[in-house]
Order: structure tokens, then C-alpha cells, then sequence
């Protein structure tokens, strides 16, 4: 698992408008191929019933121990690890998924995005920036960000109203319904929150104040319940994988004793060993954690996931062959996972394998380009093969994505320079550029 700090856009020419935002989600993701292939197993029902494409929408980790969750884009919804940690059940996970969902589904935040679109003064560009922050419950960066910018003016733009709260209340049990999952994990998550309106605002965790909560709320979403019925059968591969995502987030994210005294917790021997084996890692304790995940990948040999957790403990304790060789496996059985290409192109390129590390991380680029590790290494990989342009262009690439403008501008303007003009990494450099310039006249 790894911690990065990326905000997402839909494109290089969208980065003068969102990527100013970058620090804002200075908590950053946390990024791990297990994990959110496991979110996207829990969300795939959701969001087909959505309307939605469960190819398109991610879901993806905020590394924040509050309660919350948000959408920014079409095609994200930000989980805090906080709220998956404190989920019981799958239902109660799919329920705020499928009320995020809805959001997109229901046109709330392409009426925003278009209000926002339509902004040209300096009181709106603060109020986008303020808002983005306002996403990650950080009210000190909001404040700062939002110079200029009326709160009040800040706080119609990203609470979502009371109104829009009851259709996306009323289209999640719809689409939970749909779904076949039972709706009333919707209801179990809005009875965590019950009671904490009456707590000062600062001591609210961030889903509350960005998602009005009330009595007449609750009392409505049971009436969705009771109309269209608790139809929805036990799931056993959804109980699996919250298991398996809950059961490795809290592996990482809580202490290593922590997790040892409660293995026994879990329903499933290869999640046991999952765990086990990351928090003896956490410990040092290489021999064990290599012998529990090595008896994981027994019981599931085509596992990739637990074959890229085997390479991370592997590179992370420096055994960089033997890395590269179980992220070799875990390529042939996930080919186009763009975090495992990433791992592998890694181990690749620490054993001077430039060739063999520039087909993996370009490919990884290919599916996901909003991967920092990947593009950090990506340009040295370049770099080292003589080819400056292209290592000047992936770093400008990264640097965008951290919202770093003005050094991605520099570098974009190098790439530029050694690049052919008008080939297709010419123009990527060339959007940087652009995006830059724009950025630099908002300040």
C-alpha cells in the first residue's frame, strides 16, 4: 500500500482550474490494487444499477481517519479510511456508496461543475478551491484557500442541500434495491451519525456537515426502506470482500499489536493471513510476515493481490530479484492492473532493467496516469535510457498532478524543446504548458 498525494481531474487541459487545488487533499490517498479492486467488487452492483459504469467510476482511498465520503468528479467517489474502517457490515459500505452515487446519477455535481465552469472572477476561483478543501473536511485549508471568496457563498457551493440529500437518499434504496442489497445498511450508516447535530460544528466528523443530516431525514429514508422492501439476500462475495478490504485497511492504518489480538476476528483463514502477514511486516519481522502471506497465496494461488503483497515485502526489505519475480506472477494474472505494473516496472528498474522497466511503468501510464510513484520512476527510467525529452515530460506530469504548477510548467517547457513538435508527447507537454500559464495568471 502506498501514500500518495494526487488529486484527480478528468484532463491535462482541466489543471489550470483543478490541479490549483492539489494541496488542499494534503491527506492524500492511499493507493493499494488489493484494496481497490475489492471497493470496485462492493461498488460494481451499485453503481450498474446507477446507470453508472463500474469501469469508469473508482473508488478511492482518502488517507483520513474521519468519517467521510465525497465526490469531486463523474468519475470518483472518495472513501475516508476512517468511514470504511468503521463500517460493519457490506451493505453499510455499498449504502454510502450507492448515496454518492447518486449524487452523480441525480446531476448535482455536473450543476456545479457547470456553475463553477461559468465563474470567471477571482471570488470564483477561490470558491472552487475552497470547496475542493471543504471536500477533505479540512476547514483550516478551505480558510485559506478561500481569499476573497464569501463563506457563505463557499458553503452553497459544496454542502449539499437538504433537498438533494432526500434524492440521493431516496435513489440509493432505489438502487441498492435494484442491486439486491438489503437497504437498511443505509439506514445503518445514518444511525452512526444520529445525535452529533447537536454537537458544535468543529466537533462533527465531516460527512455530517456536508451531508445535512435530520429526523425528517431518517424518518424518510425508513419510508424508502418500507416501500420498496428488504429483499436483499446475503452476498457471500460481498461479505468477502469487505472483510478483505476492511481487514487490510485496519492492517495498515491501526497498530500491529492491534491487529495480531484480533486475527481471530476474522471469517476468512486467507484475510487472517493477509493481515497477519502486514502487520508482522509493519513489525520487521520479514520470516514471519513472508511465511503467513506465502500460506494465503496457497489457499489462493491465482490470487494476483496476494502475490503483489508478497512483492511488496520482498522490495520493501530489499530482496529486489525475488520482488520482481512475484511481481512477474502477479502481471501474468492481472495484466492490466496499473498499481501491479507499477510495483513490477519498480523492481524492474532498481535491477537496471531500463527496457523491461519502461514497458511496464508506460503501460501502467496507459491505464492510469494518476499514479505519482509510477511517474517519478517513469522518468527516471527515461533519463537513464538518454531519453531527456520524455523524462522532462513525466516529470512535468507529475509535478501537475501534485498541483505543483509552476514547476511542471518549467519542465514542460524543456520537454517541448527536445521533443518532436507536433508528435503526441509534444502536445502533452504543450497542454502543461498552457495549464501552467493559466494557473500562474489565477494567482
Amino acid at each position: 500500500m502506498t501514500f500518495q498525494r494526487v488529486f484527480r481531474r478528468a484532463s491535462i487541459p482541466l489543471l489550470a482550474l483543478w490541479l490549483m487545488a492539489a494541496p488542499a487533499l494534503a491527506q492524500g490517498l492511499l493507493r493499494d490494487s488489493d484494496l481497490e479492486y475489492g471497493l470496485k467488487q462492493l461498488a460494481a452492483p451499485i453503481l450498474s444499477a446507477a446507470g453508472l459504469s463500474p469501469s469508469r467510476v473508482k473508488i478511492l482511498v482518502v488517507n483520513d481517519n474521519s468519517l467521510n465520503a465525497f465526490v469531486i468528479s463523474n468519475d470518483a467517489i472518495f472513501l475516508h479510511y476512517g468511514l470504511i474502517n468503521r463500517m460493519e457490515t457490506a451493505a453499510m459500505l455499498q449504502g454510502v456508496i450507492a448515496h454518492e452515487a447518486a449524487h452523480i446519477a441525480n446531476g448535482h455535481l455536473t450543476r456545479r461543475m457547470g456553475n463553477l465552469s461559468s465563474a470567471r472572477t477571482a471570488s470564483g476561483i477561490g470558491l472552487a478551491l475552497a470547496a475542493v478543501a471543504a471536500a477533505t473536511g479540512n476547514g483550516a485549508a478551505a480558510s485559506g484557500l478561500a481569499l476573497g471568496t464569501q463563506s457563505a457563498a463557499m458553503g452553497r457551493f459544496f454542502r449539499h442541500t437538504r433537498a438533494e440529500e432526500a434524492s440521493a437518499d431516496q435513489s440509493g434504496v432505489r438502487f441498492m434495491k435494484t442491486a439486491g442489497v438489503s437497504p437498511v445498511g443505509m439506514m445503518d450508516v445514518l444511525e452512526i451519525f444520529r445525535g452529533q447535530e447537536v454537537l458544535a460544528e468543529t466537533r462533527q466528523d465531516p460527512y455530517l456537515r456536508s451531508h445535512p443530516l435530520s429526523r425528517d431525514r431518517l424518518r424518510a429514508v425508513e419510508g424508502y426502506v418500507a416501500a420498496y422492501g428488504d429483499t436483499g439476500a446475503p452476498d457471500q462475495t460481498a461479505a468477502y470482500w469487505f472483510s478483505r478490504v476492511r481487514g487490510k485497511l485496519s492492517a495498515y492504518t491501526r497498530a500491529p499489536k492491534w491487529t495480531l489480538r484480533r486475527l481471530g476476528e476474522t471469517p476468512y483463514q486467507d484475510v487472517r493471513l493477509l493481515r497477519e502477514a502486514v502487520a508482522e511486516h509493519r513489525q520487521s519481522r520479514t520470516k514471519q510476515a513472508l511465511r503467513a502471506i506465502d500460506a494465503a497465496i496457497a489457499m489462493r494461488p491465482t490470487d494476483p493481490f496476494l502475490h503483489d503483497q508478497r512483492a511488496q515485502i520482498l522490495f520493501e526489505t530489499r530482496s529486489f530479484p525475488a520482488a520482481a519475480a512475484a511481481w512477474r506472477r502477479a502481471v501474468e494474472l492481472a495484466p492490466n492492473d496499473a498499481l501491479i505494473l507499477s510495483g513490477y516496472g519498480r523492481a524492474l528498474l532498481v535491477q537496471d532493467d531500463i527496457a523491461g522497466a519502461k514497458r511496464a511503468l508506460e503501460r501502467a501510464r496507459t491505464i492510469d496516469f494518476r499514479d505519482g510513484s509510477m511517474l517519478r520512476d517513469l522518468s527516471v527510467a527515461y533519463a537513464r535510457s538518454g531519453q531527456n525529452g520524455m523524462a522532462s515530460l513525466v516529470t512535468a506530469e507529475r509535478y501537475a498532478l501534485r498541483g505543483r504548477m509552476e514547476d511542471a510548467g518549467i519542465h514542460a517547457r524543456r520537454a517541448s524543446g527536445l521533443l518532436d513538435k507536433g508528435s503526441g508527447p509534444w502536445q502533452r507537454a504543450q497542454d502543461i504548458v498552457i495549464a501552467a500559464e493559466r494557473a500562474a495568471k489565477r494567482r
